[in-house]
């Protein structure tokens, strides 16, 4: 019911940044919460950072002081700044969205970010 499309991934060096987006459409709730998963090579998906409607925060201890997650409401898009990058960043992203009462779930396909010099 709703789609996710993330965008922004890409190539960057260790210490550098990107910003990640997340659009989301469909039958969007008041009360929800959008957030950020990751993925590596031979690992389990992890968390990254979520935040709510209403602008409360959670970050994994892993990106705490380095990325910054923010959201648009009017545009229904979540973001990730990701800054001091490190090459154990690298992953897919995927961007999540679920609701706080019906408890739907939606993921998007993913983008890629790659840490190297």
């Amino acid at each position: 019911q709703v789609q996710l499309v993330e965008s922004g991934g890409g190539l960057v060096q260790p210490g550098g940044s990107l910003r990640l987006s997340c659009a989301a459409s469909g039958r969007i709730t008041s009360f929800n919460v959008m957030g950020w998963y990751r993925q590596a090579p031979g690992k389990e998906r992890e968390f990254v950072a979520r935040i709510t409607s209403g602008g409360s925060i959670t970050y994994a201890d892993s990106v705490k002081g380095r990325f910054i997650i923010s959201r648009d409401n009017g545009k229904n898009t979540v973001y990730l700044q990701m800054n001091s990058l490190k090459p154990e960043d690298t992953a897919v992203y995927y961007c999540n969205f679920r609701t706080v009462v019906a408890g739907m779930e939606s993921w998007g396909r993913g983008t890629q970010v790659t840490v190297s010099s």
